[in-house]
């Protein structure tokens, strides 16, 4: 009898070891060590016959076996369809890819299971769907749909009634039910049912019977991941698989679990919040980084379609340290009104407090601030957010930033008509940003009159008052004129 092998595989990074360390060699975390068995395989090779072949062949000359050239493969374009929700086409690329894979993560109760229950119950009216619902019962599932007002979901069908016969699958379409944990009969299903969509909530619950770790480790999500996407891609099925994430907010499990799909999406939003975006980080079939834009009501979520009167505050009670920026998620451009509050602090070390700023960027701005014109700081506690929670990580907002801080500090009102776009230097210039005429576009449907922009940028004429500035003083001089104050204005 051949003797048992183990090894020991990193619940983080993935990284394997042949033997047991309090600490992971590869990712340095501690504790995160788990024994695996290895399993006897034989070689994928053979080396002598390898050589063999290769001196049969020294006198020939070399030819392809399996390869072939780009002019031989043949051309198929992509016929994409809609999900339901033109914000999910718009961040998938302009609608769902059959035979793609995606992987949806988010926070627990942010709205993943919601989401694609209510994309399965549009699918479902048009093709077959089989929903696998690992972490929940079928009565569960059952009650969120009759919670959430769909009508059109067949859960009273069992999983075992044979699919109808029928070839015409606009009439007589489905959505099949399976509560299973055990990837050999999710796998035993998709191939019988050979639905066109496929749902699995989640891939950290399925469980590989032929592997001794526990369901949602490193090894049992990569291959489970791994068992899916083959099937999928071998019977052309559009998968949608949720991920469960970190306390970093990373999807869990080993990062071979983002490589082997085709699109990765983010759920992020408040649970304090009724929105919720839906973020790009990956796509193979269209822009990464796109976002769309949901508001969580009591029949679910509905799509905004206009996410800048989201994000914009009450222009007409106007308080100072505000400034409004133009944000591009992607290829949408995104108004977001900027709040400032610069305050004597109490203690020896003053604090600084961001919400959806990058706290960092805070840091650099306010020392711009002191350093290159001369405003002290570095005693007064700031405080920086974003209406919204909107979590806005493109350099395009620190000139917003630095305005609002600084008519914080002198009490001074920008006016509401103005947008402020640009990046600030350390030297204290605003460089130039992309998409420059793009955000211009959207101030300018929003009524936005002015806009103060970093100098040099080119774009068509407009109607709307463009100011060009090269420093940050210039900007603050513009944005922040001389009797717009709040004492004056009451």
């Amino acid at each position: 009898m051949a003797k048992i092998r183990t090894h020991y595989i990193c619940q983080e990074c993935g990284a394997a070891s042949p033997q047991f360390f309090g600490k992971c060699p590869s990712c340095h975390t501690w504790n995160s060590l788990v024994e695996q068995v290895v399993p006897n395989t034989p070689a994928a090779t053979d080396g002598t016959r390898l050589a063999q072949r290769h001196r049969q062949r020294q006198n020939t000359s070399p030819k392809a076996l399996s390869s072939l050239t780009l002019t031989q493969i043949s051309e198929q374009p992509i016929q994409r369809f809609s999900s339901g929700y033109s914000e999910l086409d718009r961040v998938l690329g302009g609608g769902i890819v059959p035979g793609s894979l995606v992987l949806v993560g988010g926070d627990p109760g942010i709205g993943k299971s919601t989401l694609l229950l209510q994309i399965v119950n549009f699918l479902s009216a048009r093709q077959t769907v089989l929903y696998v619902c690992a972490e929940e019962s079928g009565q569960q599932v059952k009650l969120r749909a009759q919670r959430l007002g769909i009508g059109t979901l067949n859960l009273n069908k069992e999983i075992t009634d044979p699919p109808p016969k029928s070839k015409d699958k606009s009439a007589n379409a489905d959505l099949y039910l399976l509560p299973e944990t055990d990837l050999e009969m999710v796998l035993q299903e998709l191939d019988s049912l050979q639905p066109q969509v496929a749902i699995i909530d989640s891939i950290q619950a399925l469980f590989f019977s032929t592997l001794t770790s526990a369901p949602g480790s490193v090894a049992q999500v990569r291959e489970c991941t791994s068992a899916l996407m083959r099937l999928a891609k071998r019977n052309h099925i559009t998968l949608f698989i949720v991920g469960h994430v970190t306390k970093e907010g990373a999807i869990a499990g080993p990062k071979v679990l983002e490589h082997l799909v085709d699109t990765v999406l983010y759920f992020e939003g408040d649970r304090f919040a009724n929105h919720r975006l839906l973020r790009s980080v990956k796509n193979r079939f269209g822009a990464t980084h796109e976002v769309g834009v949901f508001e969580m009501i009591d029949r679910g979520l509905r799509e905004v379609l206009n996410p800048s009167e989201l994000f914009l505050g009450d222009r007409e009670e106007v308080s100072p340290g505000t400034a409004t920026i133009v944000a591009c998620e992607g290829t949408r451009p995104i108004v977001v009104e900027l709040q400032a509050l610069v305050s004597p602090t109490s203690y020896s070390s003053p604090r600084r407090s961001t919400t959806g700023i990058e706290y960092n960027r805070l840091l650099q701005i306010l020392a711009v601030l002191e350093k290159r014109l001369g405003i002290p700081l570095s005693k007064l506690d700031a405080y920086v957010a974003s209406s919204g929670g909107l979590s806005v990580a493109e350099p395009a907002a620190d000139l917003g930033v630095a305005i609002a801080l600084a008519a914080s500090f002198r009490d001074r009102l920008v006016d509401p008509t103005t947008v402020v776009i640009g990046e600030v230097g350390l030297g204290g210039q605003v460089r130039s940003v992309s998409q420059t005429e793009l955000r211009l576009k959207e101030a300018l449907k929003l009524g936005f009159k002015r806009a103060i922009i970093p100098k040099g940028q080119s774009f068509p004429s407009l109607d709307i008052e463009v100011i060009p500035v090269a420093r940050v003083a210039d900007a603050i001089v513009a944005a922040l004129p001389g009797g717009s104050s709040a004492h004056s204005t009451e």
